[in-house]
């Protein structure tokens, strides 16, 4: 219990970010909030978290910016889990700022352009998402992409299937420290070392739950080529270590008991740098990226080092079964 309250700390803080972040919206001189342009429509698919506040709140504040998308319309699925008893705020949030909220996926894809995708839970990310690609409507879904490897390995063959463009990502990748290290500043990157908050969630991969986001930066810095992973588990904390094909190491602390930060190190050529830690900057980042691939269909993450990480982790769950002995990734 003293998990979820503090992660629903966490997601306080994050919406109070977003808040701070002085996006207020579009409107016009009467006060009257401005419709989008055509295509322009973004629709959110659950309302269990807080990021369905935050990037509407971001989003539609970026009309200013001349970029003109705006969340208009939003579906909570009854089958949801919600998990952190966020749904009644998130929903009123929502509605003060003057998106639908509508009783159906086809009432939501009739009256949207492109979707977010923000059920907390992996689980149904597959079905959710399958009348989205069939509407053949761009979508970014929230991390985890799915529960599980053999999960993400259907959503993305589904967006293949349907020739429509997704991406996934947590905002961590997209942090200021880690994109700055993407982009060179210490030359080849020779291996990183992060730390992350590592809740457990019985129905999802140990990594998928929460630290994934130390598994994106990770990933972000490193890029793919993992061979093997061995994990280190205690009921506090996991040291889990990958092995990248070339001999490069990357490893994940991942710690139970809050309170922790999301950060860590990468070691180059040319010395080292800090990535992370989480700021509001990542959000930022995230959601530009969100805009972007919306408005030209090209994902900045590839489906293929996504469906990566979730083997890293599908790995890290058979190393603990195995007493931490290291085994193959299974992509």
């Amino acid at each position: 219990m003293n998990a979820i309250l503090n992660r629903r700390t966490f997601i306080r803080s994050a919406v109070v970010a977003g808040v701070g972040l002085g996006m207020l919206g579009r409107y016009d001189v009467l006060g009257k909030a401005l419709a989008p342009k055509a295509g322009k429509r973004i629709g959110i698919i659950g309302l269990d978290t807080s990021h369905s506040e935050v990037f509407c709140r971001m989003i539609n504040g970026m009309g200013d910016a001349g970029l003109d998308f705006r969340v208009t319309v939003a579906y909570h699925p009854a089958t949801n889990r919600d998990v952190l008893n966020l749904v009644p705020s998130v929903s009123k949030a929502l509605t003060d700022q003057g998106v639908t909220l509508v009783d159906s996926m086809e009432k939501l894809l009739d009256t949207c352009d492109v979707v977010l995708l923000e059920t907390i839970d992996g689980n149904p990310h597959l079905q959710q998402a399958l009348p989205v690609f069939e509407a053949k409507k761009r979508v970014f879904i929230d991390k985890p992409l799915s529960a599980s490897l053999a999960g993400a390995k259907a959503i993305v063959a589904a967006s293949e299937r349907y020739r429509t463009p997704f991406f996934s990502s947590s905002s961590l990748r997209f942090d200021p420290n880690v994109q700055q290290v993407m982009q060179g500043s210490i030359g080849r990157v020779n291996g990183a070392d992060v730390y992350t908050p590592a809740e457990l969630e019985e129905i999802h991969l140990d990594m998928a739950w929460y630290a994934i986001h130390g598994l994106e930066m990770l990933y972000a810095v490193l890029g793919p080529g993992c061979q093997r992973v061995s994990r280190t588990f205690t009921p506090d904390a996991d040291m889990i270590m990958g092995v990248w094909a070339d001999g490069r190491i990357g490893t994940v602390r991942g710690v139970r008991k809050w309170p922790v930060g999301i950060a860590g190190t990468a070691f180059g050529e040319k010395g080292t740098a800090p990535l992370g830690p989480f700021s509001d900057q990542a959000y930022q980042g995230l959601v530009s990226q969100i805009i972007q691939f919306f408005d030209t269909g090209v994902p900045p993450v590839n489906a293929a080092d996504t469906l990566e990480m979730f083997a890293f982790m599908e790995a890290a769950d058979r190393s603990k079964k195995r007493n931490g002995k290291a085994v193959r990734l299974d992509v």
